[in-house]
């Protein structure tokens, strides 16, 4: 039982609990009003639906114990490359588009602080006895899936922290009190393309929050800091659940996301994470796509898979385009949960001097989908992607920087 001895003789007892009531309602008012700060602002307008987050800074809790997202799943017949190619069929995403991307503005020595130290430990190797996946699945369709970073040498994440593999990163969010992660890519110096899936729930009308961006982490490492959301763009079919599917919710045409970071003060003015990272570009409408809408694909992700989705992983195989899949981009991969939201790349990398004629649609380092779905089974090995079309990748950026911070889309 509280002793009620410390109350003041002039004071009355119903003095003091009107004072703890008083004192009580006013904590729970401020209660109340944390939690509507963490809601965002919600509008749709011209088939885009935005959410306004308020200005916050990175949650490290947020990050704590963050659990894969679940890549949405299908148990619709595997799509075969073979078929693909013995009967292509003409996707009709319109007429192929691209944006190009930039390589890092500021020196690497410029780099925000709190950068981790370079002696990282790379996370183990599988065991010898364990069952080695085959790189291709009951799909028939072949992939490479391996580690970006070498781990050689004093600085073990040689290859992530630097253009373009810089560009993309985790994205963690918390969902009804469970903090998750996916994964992102920087297409603008504070803009990020990921799924939609990953910042909102299909049909349900709301957004996750806390949402916060960490380029290149390899393990603890975020050599580029964390960066909150100021608004995230999703497709309002998306949002309401009207997008057409050929698997309701998983399989759709518009599983893409775009979310632009708020900026950070750095050495005296206001400055986004892809001046030190790089950005990607991003193409649209069968961007590097063959007439047999047929591809190169390079996909980047952290899936929960591969050493504990703690580094970055990247997958290599052709992709091609399903017309019963909502004409999605299908290709050969074993990432899992956690590479959800991120990139496929065509033509990644950085290109050497040559003197020959380039081919077509070279653009170097354009995303051209976010990593949306797998299968149930894990013999088929393959993934999808929504394709990026002028409706939803082209429309959502537009509106992104529309309204963006100065900075944000590189002016």
């Amino acid at each position: 039982m509280i002793s009620d001895s410390w109350i003041k003789p002039t004071q009355s007892r119903a003095g003091v609990r009107t004072a703890a009531l008083t004192a009580l309602a006013t904590v729970l008012w401020v209660s109340s009003q944390a939690v509507a700060l963490a809601e965002p602002r919600v509008v749709s307008a011209n088939g885009n639906t935005v959410a306004r987050f308020p200005v916050t800074a990175p949650q490290v809790s947020t990050m704590t114990a963050a659990e894969p997202m679940p890549l949405p799943t299908t148990d619709i017949p595997p799509n075969s490359l073979v078929e693909h190619l013995l009967s292509p069929m003409s996707a009709g995403m319109g007429a192929p588009g691209f944006e190009p991307g930039g390589a890092p503005t500021r020196s690497i020595s410029l780099s925000p602080p709190d950068v981790d130290s370079d002696t990282l430990e790379l996370p183990s190797e599988a065991s010898a006895d364990a069952v080695a996946p085959a790189e291709y699945g009951t799909s028939n369709h072949p992939f490479t899936t391996a580690r970006v970073d070498t781990g050689y040498g004093s600085v073990k994440n040689n290859v992530s922290r630097t253009y373009p593999y810089s560009a993309a990163g985790k994205l963690f969010f918390v969902d009804n009190g469970r903090n998750f992660v996916c994964s992102g890519a920087l297409i603008k110096p504070g803009i990020v393309a990921t799924a939609a899936h990953c910042v909102a729930e299909f049909g349900d009308k709301r957004f996750f929050t806390q949402v916060q961006f960490a380029p290149a982490q390899y393990a603890n490492a975020q050599p580029f800091t964390v960066w909150t959301a100021r608004r995230i763009l999703i497709k309002t079919s998306y949002f309401d659940g009207t997008d057409a599917c050929s698997a309701p919710g998983v399989v759709c045409e518009n599983d893409v996301a775009v979310i632009e970071l708020n900026p950070k003060r750095y050495k005296g003015e206001l400055v986004f994470p892809g001046q030190f990272t790089g950005w990607l570009g991003y193409g649209w409408g069968g961007y590097g796509f063959t007439k047999e809408d047929m591809t190169q694909i390079s996909q980047l992700g952290y899936p929960v898979s591969h050493d504990g989705g703690r580094i970055m992983q990247r997958t290599d195989s052709y992709g091609f385009v399903d017309n019963s899949s909502a004409d999605n981009t299908i290709w050969g991969s074993r990432q899992t949960g956690g590479s959800s939201g991120g990139p496929e790349v065509v033509n990644l990398g950085i290109r050497g001097s040559f003197n020959v004629s380039e081919g077509q649609e070279a653009l170097p380092n354009a995303v051209i989908g976010v990593t949306s779905w797998g299968y149930i089974s894990d013999a088929v090995k393959q993934q999808g992607a929504s394709p990026f079309t002028e409706n939803n990748i082209v429309s959502l950026v537009d509106s992104a920087c529309n309204n963006a911070r100065p900075g944000a889309c590189g002016e």
